[in-house]
């Protein structure tokens, strides 16, 4: 009985010890992300960091992030760039934002990384967060840190090691980082309008057309960027702006007032979201979306475009197709694409159909240029005058026999009876009012 006792106890004594040996075996055996840069003093700063901003136990844990890590001499030059001399002169809360723009959610060997944006764990506001920019092609983040060693492995994830420290960039930051925006940066460089794009003060939505879509939007007015001036590229780069942070799950079909002007006014973009997309002046596509910036948010597009007439506002607009054929048909388009400026009255396709049912006809086919040319006048005044500065009185058209009477005590009504629906779309030499039938002199 007192051999069997002893086996018992000396078979438990063993299994503790062996229990502990286990533990201690697993605890050596530990490499996180934390424990690989502790043990390295190239990350020495990188670990001072990490501690200062509290994220030691951040990437010290199970879950799977992909780092990439800056050497001690990467941040002496930003130190340098800063003009300070240690960690302790930069805001706790901003050194935080930077470290966490060098961590990526998952763990992403180089073979799993190519050319395109990433999301990085730096948060610029509700829920989004820094873009960061990497080049397959000459292992380049942002076009200013190169992967200089990759793939250092640990148990919770993998560190890429970097030449720079790399921090949020602006919208003009991601556009100079993207080789296929090169021409996009030109342009805006020559319109002198970088500075005002890297506002930090600003948050921009931009719309970024890629050097394809500048390729051909140059082929088809048969010039180069260098034959553009100023003058003449500064509307266009500003209608691919929109003021205010909008991501693309916020986008919405509509109108929407860009940064380009036209008569003391901001000229409208027409924007179509659905389940296949989003296309802007039935045109152009959004072929990327939420390019995170410091001031703004980038959704590259497929076409470059530009501040439209009022014949392109109806050309945009499947609403007016009617209106299209009518202004055609009477050899008006040439007229009202010129300088201007117009005030358009812009009956829909439906006001046009309770024409037609009226005059006891099929359509614009019934109708020739010399009856279609008054009628069309009709719903034309000159000048430029948005809903705000209208005023009830009679006002002339560019029909000479034709003036309406317009009443804005209880919204806009024309001759009593039509109704503007939708007002203010502002185009290059004029302003477009929507309404509800067609004014019939």
């Amino acid at each position: 009985m007192l051999f069997i006792l002893t086996m018992v106890f000396s078979l438990f004594i063993y299994s503790c010890d062996d229990d502990d040996s286990k533990s201690m075996i697993e605890e050596e055996e530990k490499n996180t992300i934390v424990d690989v840069a502790i043990s390295d003093p190239t990350f020495s700063i990188l670990v001072e960091a990490l501690t200062k901003t509290n994220l030691v136990d951040v990437l010290d844990g199970e879950t799977m992030y992909t780092v990439f890590a800056p050497t001690n001499e990467a941040f002496g030059l930003l130190l340098d760039d800063l003009g300070m001399s240690s960690l302790d002169d930069i805001p706790t809360e901003d050194l935080k934002s930077v470290l966490l723009y060098h961590v990526l959610g998952g763990k992403m060997n180089s073979s799993a990384l190519t050319t395109g944006y990433y999301s990085s764990m730096s948060e610029k506001e509700d829920g989004y967060y820094y873009s960061i920019y990497f080049n397959k092609d000459n292992l380049k983040l942002n076009g200013s840190a190169t992967v200089v060693s990759a793939d250092v492995m640990a148990d919770n994830g993998v560190i890429h090691v970097l030449d720079h420290v790399i921090t949020p960039p602006s919208v003009v930051d991601h556009a100079i980082a993207n080789p296929s925006l090169s021409s996009l940066t030109a342009a805006v460089v020559k319109a002198e309008l970088a500075s005002t794009l890297d506002d930090e003060n600003a948050n921009f939505t931009v719309f970024a057309p890629t050097d394809d879509a500048f390729a051909t939007f140059l082929s088809e007015i048969n010039m180069t960027l260098d034959d553009l001036t100023k003058e003449t590229l500064t509307p266009i780069l500003l209608y691919h702006v929109l003021d205010g942070f909008i991501p693309a799950q916020l986008v919405e079909s509509g109108y929407v007032n860009t940064l380009s002007m036209a008569h003391d006014y901001y000229v409208s973009l027409k924007i179509d979201a659905d389940n296949s997309g989003v296309k802007l002046n039935s045109m152009s596509n959004v072929v990327l979306t939420d390019v995170v910036a410091t001031n703004g948010i980038i959704h590259v597009i497929d076409e470059v475009i530009t501040p439209p007439t009022v014949v392109d506002i109806a050309i945009q607009n499947s609403n007016f197709s009617i209106l299209v054929d009518a202004v055609l048909k009477a050899e008006l388009a040439e007229t009202l694409s010129g300088d201007g400026p117009f005030t358009v009255f812009a009956p829909t396709n439906t006001a046009f159909e309770t024409l037609f049912s009226n005059l006891g006809i099929s359509g614009i086919s019934d109708l020739t240029k010399e009856e279609l040319t008054p009628i069309l006048l009709a719903h034309v005044v000159n000048g430029n005058v948005q809903s705000g500065v209208l005023t009830s009185g009679s006002v002339n058209t560019l029909n000479v026999n034709k003036s309406i009477e317009i009443d804005v005590s209880n919204g806009v009504t024309i001759d009593d009876a039509i109704n503007v629906i939708l007002a203010d779309i502002q185009g290059g030499n004029g302003v477009v009012h929507v309404i509800d039938y067609v004014i019939v002199p």
